[in-house]
Protein backbone atom coordinates (compact mmCIF):
# COMPACT_ATOMS: atom_id res chain seq x y z
CA UNK A 1 0.00 0.00 0.00
CA UNK A 2 1.34 3.45 -0.84
CA UNK A 3 2.25 6.08 1.74
CA UNK A 4 -0.54 8.28 0.40
CA UNK A 5 -3.08 5.53 0.97
CA UNK A 6 -1.96 5.10 4.59
CA UNK A 7 -2.52 8.80 5.21
CA UNK A 8 -6.02 8.55 3.81
CA UNK A 9 -6.86 5.50 5.92
CA UNK A 10 -5.99 7.20 9.21
CA UNK A 11 -7.73 10.46 8.33
CA UNK A 12 -10.81 8.65 7.03
CA UNK A 13 -11.03 6.46 10.13
CA UNK A 14 -10.85 9.46 12.45
CA UNK A 15 -13.47 11.37 10.46
CA UNK A 16 -15.78 8.36 10.41
CA UNK A 17 -15.30 7.83 14.14
CA UNK A 18 -16.42 11.39 14.87
CA UNK A 19 -19.29 11.16 12.39
CA UNK A 20 -20.68 7.92 13.85
CA UNK A 21 -20.40 9.27 17.41
CA UNK A 22 -22.34 12.42 16.51
CA UNK A 23 -24.98 10.36 14.67
CA UNK A 24 -25.21 7.78 17.47
CA UNK A 25 -24.39 4.92 15.07
CA UNK A 26 -22.97 2.41 17.55
CA UNK A 27 -22.56 -0.55 15.17
CA UNK A 28 -20.89 1.58 12.48
CA UNK A 29 -18.56 3.12 15.07
CA UNK A 30 -17.63 -0.28 16.53
CA UNK A 31 -16.91 -1.63 13.04
CA UNK A 32 -14.10 0.94 12.68
CA UNK A 33 -11.97 -0.80 15.35
CA UNK A 34 -9.56 -3.71 15.06
CA UNK A 35 -10.24 -6.69 17.34
CA UNK A 36 -7.23 -5.79 19.52
CA UNK A 37 -7.78 -2.02 19.51
CA UNK A 38 -7.25 0.18 22.56
CA UNK A 39 -9.01 3.43 23.44
CA UNK A 40 -7.35 5.78 25.93
CA UNK A 41 -9.89 8.55 26.42
CA UNK A 42 -8.40 10.33 28.20
CA UNK A 43 -4.81 9.08 28.33
CA UNK A 44 -3.95 8.27 31.94
CA UNK A 45 -6.03 7.65 35.03
CA UNK A 46 -9.51 9.18 35.20
CA UNK A 47 -13.03 8.21 36.28
CA UNK A 48 -13.45 6.85 32.72
CA UNK A 49 -10.39 4.57 33.11
CA UNK A 50 -9.37 3.97 36.71
CA UNK A 51 -6.28 1.91 35.80
CA UNK A 52 -5.05 4.27 33.09
CA UNK A 53 -4.42 1.29 30.81
CA UNK A 54 -7.17 1.99 28.30
CA UNK A 55 -10.18 0.09 27.04
CA UNK A 56 -8.75 -2.93 25.17
CA UNK A 57 -10.59 -5.17 22.75
CA UNK A 58 -14.06 -5.07 21.18
CA UNK A 59 -15.95 -5.94 24.39
CA UNK A 60 -14.28 -3.15 26.38
CA UNK A 61 -14.75 -0.68 23.51
CA UNK A 62 -18.45 -1.52 23.30
CA UNK A 63 -18.75 -0.97 27.06
CA UNK A 64 -16.96 2.37 26.61
CA UNK A 65 -19.64 3.34 24.06
CA UNK A 66 -22.49 2.24 26.34
CA UNK A 67 -21.15 4.09 29.38
CA UNK A 68 -19.64 7.24 27.88
CA UNK A 69 -20.91 7.89 24.38
CA UNK A 70 -24.50 6.60 24.35
CA UNK A 71 -25.83 8.80 27.17
CA UNK A 72 -24.27 12.02 25.86
CA UNK A 73 -24.29 14.26 22.77
CA UNK A 74 -21.11 15.37 21.00
CA UNK A 75 -19.94 17.99 18.54
CA UNK A 76 -16.36 17.84 17.25
CA UNK A 77 -14.52 21.00 16.25
CA UNK A 78 -11.23 19.92 14.71
CA UNK A 79 -8.93 22.90 14.16
CA UNK A 80 -6.07 21.02 12.53
CA UNK A 81 -5.29 17.46 11.41
CA UNK A 82 -1.69 16.36 11.01
CA UNK A 83 -0.69 13.08 9.38
CA UNK A 84 3.07 12.68 8.88
CA UNK A 85 4.05 11.26 5.51
CA UNK A 86 4.36 7.49 5.62
CA UNK A 87 2.53 7.24 8.94
CA UNK A 88 -0.54 5.18 9.75
CA UNK A 89 -1.63 7.86 12.20
CA UNK A 90 -3.45 11.17 12.27
CA UNK A 91 -3.31 13.77 15.02
CA UNK A 92 -6.41 15.93 15.38
CA UNK A 93 -6.16 19.12 17.42
CA UNK A 94 -9.40 20.68 18.53
CA UNK A 95 -12.39 20.63 20.81
CA UNK A 96 -15.15 18.27 21.76
CA UNK A 97 -18.35 19.85 23.01
CA UNK A 98 -20.23 17.36 25.16
CA UNK A 99 -23.80 17.72 26.39
CA UNK A 100 -24.12 15.55 29.52
CA UNK A 101 -27.79 15.10 30.48
CA UNK A 102 -26.98 13.02 33.60
CA UNK A 103 -25.40 16.06 35.29
CA UNK A 104 -27.37 18.63 33.25
CA UNK A 105 -24.19 20.28 31.97
CA UNK A 106 -22.17 20.96 28.84
CA UNK A 107 -18.39 20.71 28.68
CA UNK A 108 -15.81 21.88 26.18
CA UNK A 109 -12.73 19.67 25.98
CA UNK A 110 -9.61 21.08 24.33
CA UNK A 111 -7.27 18.32 23.32
CA UNK A 112 -5.11 16.32 20.97
CA UNK A 113 -6.71 13.17 19.55
CA UNK A 114 -4.45 10.58 17.91
CA UNK A 115 -5.82 7.74 15.77
CA UNK A 116 -3.64 4.89 14.53
CA UNK A 117 -4.90 2.40 11.96
CA UNK A 118 -3.67 -1.01 10.88
CA UNK A 119 -3.06 -1.98 7.26
CA UNK A 120 -6.75 -2.83 6.82
CA UNK A 121 -7.68 0.70 7.87
CA UNK A 122 -9.17 -0.38 11.22
CA UNK A 123 -8.42 1.77 14.25
CA UNK A 124 -5.86 0.01 16.43
CA UNK A 125 -5.36 2.91 18.85
CA UNK A 126 -7.30 6.02 19.78
CA UNK A 127 -5.53 8.25 22.30
CA UNK A 128 -7.20 11.41 23.61
CA UNK A 129 -4.92 13.85 25.42
CA UNK A 130 -6.86 16.19 27.71
CA UNK A 131 -7.23 16.80 31.43
CA UNK A 132 -10.42 15.22 32.77
CA UNK A 133 -10.59 17.43 35.88
CA UNK A 134 -10.21 20.62 33.84
CA UNK A 135 -12.96 19.44 31.51
CA UNK A 136 -15.34 18.74 34.41
CA UNK A 137 -14.55 21.96 36.28
CA UNK A 138 -15.17 24.02 33.17
CA UNK A 139 -18.60 22.46 32.53
CA UNK A 140 -21.55 24.83 32.45
CA UNK A 141 -24.99 23.89 33.76
CA UNK A 142 -27.93 23.70 31.38
CA UNK A 143 -29.92 26.94 31.43
CA UNK A 144 -33.09 26.90 33.52
CA UNK A 145 -36.21 27.19 31.40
Amino acid sequence: MSERASLSLAATASQNSMKWVMRKEKSKWLSLFAADACIEDPVGISPLDETGEGHKGKEAIEKFWDNNIAPNEFVFNIIESISPQGSWEVCNIGQIITRIPMVRATSVTNGVFIYKVNKEGRISSLRAFYDFKTMMYSSVPFPKL
